[in-house]
């Protein structure tokens, strides 16, 4: 959910996230300041896929149907010990990415109609990010910060289905993952 342009927070806009709690204390002041998603209500995370479906379309069938394709996959760990950039972006990079991949493929194999980011990027790059829109020495700045408080880890049970309501990300619904 690294776009933070206005289309992003369309009323019943879905997205699939993993939350990530333990980067919280890490990352929140940075995320509250210089990414839109943590000004609208998203917690720490990775992204899963987005968009997913439309609110409207997220009835009792698809919920059933993204709890077989995700229990199917086990739960997983991740490590955050390093920093990654884009263009204008700050994100913490998740080691291994591998299940957060195949989670993501699992989902896109699903439903087709919903490639990650509406199809704008071919490469699946999973991220934590902390910082977009913003120059250069300001991620140095954001960066130098994280250097001393990293590493962390985090343990992935559940995948969350968040809706924006036309304010705010709301969660809607968490799907297990396999043990």
């Amino acid at each position: 959910m690294a776009d933070g342009s206005t289309s992003t927070f369309q009323a019943g806009r879905a997205g699939l996230i993993v939350r990530i709690p333990e980067a919280e204390p890490t990352v929140r002041r940075w995320r509250e300041r210089f990414d839109p998603s943590a000004q609208a209500g998203v917690p720490a995370h990775t992204t899963v896929l987005f968009p997913f479906l439309d609110e409207s379309r997220t009835d009792a069938l698809v919920h059933s149907a993204l709890a077989d394709v995700l229990c199917s996959h086990p739960a997983f760990d991740l490590r955050f010990e390093r920093c990654g950039r884009l263009p204008e972006v700050l994100y913490l990079i998740p080691e291994p990415d591998t299940q957060l991949r195949q989670l993501t493929e699992a989902i896109v194999d699903r439903w087709p109609e919903a490639p990650p980011y509406g199809g704008r990027f071919t490469e699946i790059v999973p991220h934590l990010t902390i910082a977009q829109g913003q120059e250069d020495t300001v991620l140095e700045e954001i960066e130098a910060d994280l250097a001393g408080r990293l590493p962390f880890t985090s343990h992935v049970s559940s995948v969350e289905l968040i809706v924006h309501d036309g304010v705010k990300w709301q969660e809607r619904a968490s799907f297990a993952l396999g043990e």
